[in-house]
């Protein structure tokens, strides 16, 4: 039975490592990177320079399943087969399609033209070497940042950056970055609890960032953006580096008459992850339109790819040994938000419908400790 995994983010890394070898199973993981990459930390790469990479290969022993280095043009489900780039197609028995998301800038005219994204590591390094030509004596034009979007990754980002703009301003004597956090919601951080969030406010504060929630940015520019507010006043800021987090749709790359598609370009699943229409197909991470038994949307987080990864490796076993898939429900550990250095925010879900947020210290340990618990299950 061939399996293919495509995918070596969460998603892929988890069913891939979660596999045991088996004589009925034939199984393959393809990316275009030879590493895996944490993405949870891309925000510390790009203000720090912290590696947060690990290579693929390694991973896989004990697993049975093979890796090749490879770009994907696209997938037919009708016909069951993989299209690579380099004009070879692959066949398959069973899929697990876990490619991840690419960025969407909602048609904002000059945005994807002017502005650096962070999806991938060498997004984090273009931000990283240009933080550092900032604080050098000749460096000439606009030192302010205008990062768009609020949420996890756009705050994550946005406060790792002024830690770092205050270190290098100490070092070098020159004035902080200017930081702008631009979010077209009324508050930043919607996904966190209230009190939490306004913990968080508090330290985007204490680090001058200037906070424009309730505005949008409806124009990008070579060195500015524009943003209006919901009176329809518009307002254009300067920018030397400009950095949209604001929005995510899946990829593109899945064909077939009879894909259900549900919102943000994503696939309809049923309960046991697999394509609707197309048994064997499983499709989990950010291109999954999933639900749990009661209705509710799955995330599209890290963690929960992982889970949805691990319960995928779970089923392709069945699978293989003539046994029906089981279905899957989502279990959330709680979470936690990185405010630079030792500072974060968040909670922590205990059996029995109990919840303990935290900040500070003890926050960032458990950010720590989600992390080392990532690394542990795949390795």
């Amino acid at each position: 039975m061939k399996t293919i995994i495509l995918g070596a983010g969460y998603g892929g890394m988890a069913t891939a490592t979660a596999l045991k070898p088996t004589a009925e199973m034939d199984t393959l993981l393809i990316d275009q990177r030879p590493y895996h990459t944490y993405y949870t930390l891309l925000h510390e790469a790009a203000a720090h320079g912290r590696t947060v990479t690990t290579p693929i290969q390694p991973l896989l022993h004990g697993t049975g399943v093979e890796y090749e280095q490879a770009s994907v043009e696209h997938v037919d489900l009708d016909t069951k087969s993989v299209h690579l780039k380099d004009g070879r197609v692959l066949e398959y028995d069973n899929l697990v399609v876990s490619m991840g998301s690419e960025t969407n800038f909602y048609g904002i005219k000059g945005l994807q033209e002017t502005a650096d994204v962070l999806k991938e590591i060498e997004d984090a390094e273009k931000i990283y070497d240009w933080v550092n030509k900032a604080f050098e004596p000749g460096f000439t034009g606009s030192r302010d940042v205008v990062i768009g979007g609020a949420g996890l990754t756009g705050t994550e980002l946005i406060t790792e950056l002024a830690q770092r703009s205050e270190e290098l301003s100490y070092r070098t004597g020159l004035p902080r970055l200017k930081l702008y956090l631009v979010e077209a919601g009324p508050t930043v951080l919607p996904t966190v609890d209230a009190k939490l969030r306004e913990r968080a406010i508090d330290v985007l504060r204490d680090y001058h960032v200037e906070i424009l929630t309730s505005h949008k940015i409806v124009e990008a520019a070579a060195g500015s953006v524009t943003v209006e507010n919901q009176a329809g006043e518009r307002r254009q800021i300067e920018g030397g580096k400009i950095v949209w987090t604001g929005g995510i749709r899946a990829r593109n790359l899945i064909r077939g008459e009879n894909i259900v598609g549900g919102p943000g370009n994503r696939i309809k699943v049923d309960q046991t992850l697999q394509a609707v229409n197309y048994p064997g197909v499983f499709v989990i991470g950010d291109m999954a339109a999933a639900n749990a038994s009661d209705g509710a949307p799955i995330p599209s987080t890290a963690q929960h790819a992982g889970q949805e990864g691990r319960h995928t490796a779970m089923n392709l076993m069945r699978l293989s040994h003539g046994e029906a898939a089981e279905p899957y429900e989502p279990h959330s550990l709680g979470e936690f938000v990185s405010l630079g250095g030792l500072m974060a925010v968040g909670a922590i879900n205990l059996p029995g419908d109990y919840r303990v947020a935290m900040t500070g210290i003890p926050a960032h340990l458990m950010k720590m400790a989600t992390h080392l618990r990532w690394e542990l299950s795949i390795k």
